[in-house]
């Protein structure tokens, strides 16, 4: 069972209903409550946001033909989130990328009205070091921290083994540490 996220999105059980029905408005307003947050997990995953928008669009197609798979029982958004990270790290192994740049436009950051707020920075920098990783070990720090995959679930997830995800989260753990020039915690 896959982990249940940091943040929930509520379907009512009349919505999907109609979208299994097949009820066009019914996609669209899935499609529309569901749009950014997959968009951004296959962008952590992925790296590039155009492979994101792919990933989005192969996401929103499966949901469209098997909505009548999901049963309930469990939260809509974890069926929905596992389906995005199957398409992610699919078509990372399908294009065989091991380096993917996340492009952080001027024009998406604060114009020139002032330095950035601290929160703000830090993001931007953390974006910046995990975009010089390489798409594997990104993905298994995202998979890790933000979405709660325990190690056994990225191994089968990425078809590797668990000590495979373990050091590549302890590499990427390093590598970011460098990047973000954060020292090391001293061993007692």
């Amino acid at each position: 069972m896959p982990p249940v996220s940091s943040f929930a999105i509520d379907v009512p059980d009349t919505l999907l209903d109609r979208a299994r029905g097949g009820r066009q408005d019914a996609f669209e307003q899935i499609y529309r409550r569901f749009e950014r947050p997959v968009f951004t997990l296959a962008l952590r995953i992925c790296g590039d946001r155009e492979e994101a928008a792919e990933v989005l669009q192969d996401t929103m197609l499966k949901l469209f033909h098997h909505i009548g798979d999901y049963r309930g029982g469990s939260p809509f958004w974890g069926w929905l989130r596992q389906i995005a990270v199957n398409e992610a790290l699919m078509r990372l192994r399908r294009q065989r990328r091991l380096v993917a740049e996340i492009n952080v436009e001027e024009d998406e950051l604060p114009g020139d009205s002032g330095p950035l707020p601290p929160a703000a920075a830090d993001a931007a920098l953390l974006q910046r070091a995990l975009a010089k990783l390489p798409a594997t070990t990104r993905s298994v720090l995202w998979l890790y921290h933000a979405e709660g995959y325990t190690h056994e679930e990225i191994a089968g997830l990425m078809q590797r083994t668990p000590s495979f995800s373990k050091s590549q989260l302890a590499r990427g753990t390093r590598r970011l540490r460098t990047l973000l020039q954060i020292e090391e915690p001293a061993h007692a």
